[in-house]
């Protein structure tokens, strides 16, 4: 991972930089679930990448390791107001959620991508490819990813007909298969594609 520095010189100044990610864009079930992470001073845990570039075990672990040390918060956004509101807005709604569930205030924030949530009441700058570019941003993708992961493991117990723990709610032929054989269940997102075509 390459980390930012040239930031505009008017976020140097600041000590609590919140990273924020989101993750759960594209499943046809479940939420959209946000972290917002501020590492402290010279905290760059061994292994820090974007969750996508890691495997369950190590997201576990660097999960873990993010919570003892930083201050962290979560956001989510559930199915039916994914459907009210649509998949951007929702997506930037739960990262203003978990920028404000953080523990300790920041000074500023860096959000992955091309949007800054609206509110935040602090600067912030997006960055595209911020996950694989700054470290708290990094960071906030894999305590969103584990977050939702858990979330959808425990809507498998609930809904065991869909797979959720294997698939977290994404199009896999697995869940499409699913839907066609039981149709559409609270957590599914009715306003997308597959599920949109079986109301």
């Amino acid at each position: 991972m390459t980390f930012w520095p040239p930031l505009p010189p008017c976020f140097n100044q600041y000590q609590r930089l919140a990273g924020l990610d989101e993750v759960g864009r594209g499943p046809l079930a479940g939420p959209v679930v946000a972290a917002a992470v501020i590492l402290p001073r010279g905290f760059l845990p061994e292994g820090l990448a974007d969750s996508k570039a890691l495997t369950a075990a190590q997201r576990l672990r660097l999960a873990a390791l993010i919570k003892t040390h930083a201050a962290v918060g979560i956001g989510f956004v559930p199915a039916p107001v994914i459907d009210r509101i649509n998949i951007r807005q929702a997506s930037l709604l739960a990262m203003r959620r978990a920028f404000f569930a953080l523990h300790e205030p920041a000074e500023a924030a860096l959000i992955d991508g091309r949007d800054v949530p609206e509110g935040l009441d602090v600067p912030a700058l997006a960055i595209i490819k911020g996950d694989q570019r700054v470290a708290a941003i990094a960071a906030a993708s894999i305590i969103a990813k584990v977050a939702r992961d858990a979330m959808m493991a425990k809507a498998a117990q609930d809904f065991p007909q869909y797979g959720f723990d294997q698939h977290a709610g994404y199009p896999t032929q697995q869940h499409r298969a699913a839907l066609l054989e039981f149709g559409l269940s609270p957590l599914h997102r009715r306003s997308f594609g597959p599920c949109k075509w079986l109301e």
